[in-house]
């Protein structure tokens, strides 16, 4: 025999399980914790300047990627192009894989200790990191100026915290 405290329990325990399932269902969507266990490996060539006469060879500036909210290494490298335009060559990096990691220039410097100020000033966003490891290439628009943009970072969008940063020191 069903008593009233039965009747009344059961929708308050579906009400609970549908909860849970939506709660561990957006967890999931945000989180995306199988990340941590894989990697997406990008090896692109250097770029080649078709107008040797206007291009050095020299990077106008580089640098090496600290550690932030993940551990994060590998150089960088701003390379000249013809056109006053730039590339940015990421060299062997090494990261953990994320949602919604993105390359940015921002002109905020690299701070040791986490690099939560990096969204606090302005920002060029290069476009979606193309791969965790390897070495790729994302252009720099014509007139970026590499003097105020100082700071590569490894961003998720998806949290606001830097996974990596590197300054850029000019070459001289």
């Amino acid at each position: 025999m069903e008593t009233l405290m039965d009747r009344t329990k059961r929708p308050i325990l579906w009400t609970t399980v549908a909860a849970v399932v939506v709660l561990a269902a957006v967890g999931l969507y945000l989180f995306q914790p199988w990340r941590l266990f894989t990697s997406n490996r990008v090896d692109e060539a250097a770029p080649v300047a078709t107008d040797q006469r206007r291009v050095t060879t020299e990077p106008l500036a580089t640098g090496s990627f600290v550690s932030h909210e993940h551990e994060t290494s590998g150089s960088v490298a701003v390379q000249p192009l013809t056109d006053g335009k730039a590339n940015l060559r990421l060299t062997d990096l090494r990261t953990s894989d994320g949602p919604a990691l993105h390359v940015w220039l921002s002109d905020q410097p690299v701070e040791q200790d986490g690099g939560g100020n990096l969204d606090d000033g302005d920002h060029l966003d290069l476009g979606d990191l193309k791969g965790n490891e390897g070495n790729q290439n994302y252009a720099i628009p014509a007139g970026t100026d590499l003097d105020r943009f100082s700071t590569v970072t490894i961003w998720c969008e998806r949290f606001s915290v830097s996974f990596g940063a590197a300054e850029l020191r000019q070459s001289s």
